[in-house]
């Protein structure tokens, strides 16, 4: 996770300097232009449009870039067929609800605005969930099914987690901007997302620090939708997948992630 940040952080500082060293940058100015504390920092292509270099812009304009933006940090929640409450058999999953997570972030857009207020973007990302688990377990690798170990071993830290490449797709009505330059935001769409990789990562005294990857039965591909909701450029999210956590293991079906928390950048 550390490097995939560390990687979308480099391409990102690379973009900002590209852009600020791009000439048609400074002479192209339009009421729609993005504000110097903005959190979100693009390389953009738009289609040229008679009027594009006068302060009036002229719509619909595609745009493509590079961003560092979406930002998400909340809490994630599993949702066992309907319920906040997990089942028997899934009692072995119990987690830290403050201590489980999600981060996420997208790194790449293109979309079309259409008017002042109204824009469609699909964008790429990443997306952690960190599940913190209560039990001193180990969940299993190479297994037919998800499966665990009782370990007597007291673990100062058991974290089960997945990472995803995120694609969500976005409609974004904004409203006009107000006296400081500032809009509210109301975005939604639906959510895909392939698996990267699974984790299992554990701190003890007896074994130190551990980390095992492996696919852990995370689905493939997961779909759901999403809302975000926000004033300039802070705001909140929350995301619902549709589909089951895991496959290929019938004892966690029904098992679905739900997350919110805080978003910046739009």
């Amino acid at each position: 996770m550390k490097r995939l940040i560390f990687t979308s952080l480099l391409v990102t500082a690379a973009a900002m300097a590209f852009g600020q060293n791009n000439p048609t940058d400074s002479t192209k100015q339009s009421t729609d232009t993005t504000h110097k504390h903005d959190f979100n920092f693009s390389i953009h292509y738009r289609g040229h449009h008679k009027g594009d270099s006068t302060r009036h812009a002229t719509y619909p304009k595609a745009f493509l870039g590079i961003t560092f933006s979406r930002f998400d940090l909340g809490l994630a929640t599993l949702v066992d067929n309907g319920s906040f409450t997990l089942s028997s058999q899934n009692q072995f999953l119990r987690y830290r609800s403050w201590k489980t997570s999600n981060v996420g972030f997208d790194v790449f857009q293109m979309g079309v605005k259409v008017n002042k207020t109204f824009k469609i973007y699909l964008s790429g990302g990443f997306d952690w969930t960190l599940i913190r688990l209560r039990d001193n377990i180990t969940i299993l690798p190479n297994q037919p099914v998800l499966t665990y170990r009782q370990d007597n071993i007291d673990y100062s830290k058991n974290r089960f987690s997945s990472s995803y490449l995120r694609i969500p797709l976005s409609f974004d009505f904004r409203t006009k901007e107000d006296q400081r330059g500032n809009r509210w935001h109301f975005v939604f769409g639906p959510d895909g997302g392939f698996l990267l990789d699974g984790m299992v990562k554990q701190i003890s005294a007896e074994n130190g620090k551990q980390k095992i990857d492996d696919s852990y039965h995370f689905t493939d591909f997961r779909y759901g939708g999403f809302v975000r909701i926000g004033y300039s450029d802070f705001g909140i999210f929350a995301k619902y997948y549709a589909n089951d956590m895991f496959e290929n293991s019938p004892e966690q079906a029904g098992l679905k992630n739900f997350s919110f928390g805080f978003t910046l950048g739009f």
